[in-house]
């Protein structure tokens, strides 16, 4: 069956529309508790995990570089989640995590912005006032991640194959909506190229994560897309050093990998009295 992806906005109900929607189908929910779940296995700390989870960065050079990481295994996490098949991926950019696998049918729950105000407030015992600054707080820092991470309008309709307004449809109608969404034949169809093209994602991401870890790489100006079993890598670094440290991560990640290597050397000195 497809992989199920729902994006949705504090307030909507779309907590609740993703665990009923697992407990339907037998799927596994993949939300924070099931990253949690695994994140020592990939040398993350809870704490660590609580600092780059759907958030955008700090703008702060050294702090940016340890949530890039931690943010590139929390989306290893669910690609390897997603490689397992039958899952539904809540939040976490999974409908831009898994952009270009035609298995996925992505989703998004909203509701109008007031009215989600009066569920969090009755969901949590808050004063309204609060419930308004923590929903619109959401709002931005969510529409922040995913602007940050995959430069996209986080409400662009186009990016979801189901939006569901939660105003007068129930959760459980919204359930049974996606699940009519599930017996479309196209994405069933493709399963095959999509654990192939999953498989080749996974890779990416470790080595991203590992140029991004290695302290022989200053700077990350650089792009690694797998292609028909091709690495090609475009961007700059800035220097032949560079340039063989990444070849050697690709012969230990990859090496039956074909490398087309577009790189170009820029080469610069800071003058420290400049900064």
């Amino acid at each position: 069956m497809a992989i199920i992806t729902i994006s949705r906005e504090m307030g909507s109900g779309g907590s609740i529309i993703a665990r009923a929607l697992a407990d339907k189908l037998g799927y596994t929910l993949v939300d924070g508790d099931a990253i949690l779940a695994v994140a020592e296995q990939y040398g993350l700390s809870e704490d660590r995990v609580e600092k780059a989870d759907e958030k955008p960065p700090a703008f702060v050079e050294s702090l940016d570089k340890r949530l890039e990481i931690d943010m590139h295994r929390i989306q290893q996490i669910i690609l390897e989640y997603a490689l397992k098949g039958n899952v539904l991926i809540y939040g976490r950019g999974g409908q831009d995590i898994l952009s270009g696998i035609e298995s996925v049918l992505t989703t998004r729950i909203i509701a109008p912005f007031e009215l989600r105000v009066e569920r969090w407030a009755e969901r949590e015992w808050l004063d309204p006032d609060l419930s308004r600054i923590l929903v619109r707080k959401s709002d931005q820092q969510r529409a922040g991640f995913i602007k940050y991470y995959f430069d996209r309008d986080w409400n662009d309709p186009y990016h979801y194959d189901l939006i569901i307004n939660t105003q007068k449809l129930s959760e459980s109608m919204a359930v049974d909506l996606i699940c009519q969404g599930l017996k479309e034949k196209n994405l069933s169809d493709c399963r095959a190229s999509s654990q192939k093209r999953l498989a080749e994602l996974i890779l990416k991401k470790k080595i991203e994560i590992a140029i991004l870890k290695s302290p022989e790489i200053q700077g990350y100006h650089l792009q690694v897309e797998i292609e028909n079993d091709t690495i090609v890598l475009t961007g700059h670094i800035h220097s032949a050093g560079e340039r063989k440290t990444i070849r050697a991560i690709l012969s230990e990640l990859a090496h039956d990998l074909v490398v087309d290597d577009q790189l170009k050397i820029f080469a610069y000195h800071l003058n420290p009295n400049e900064v």
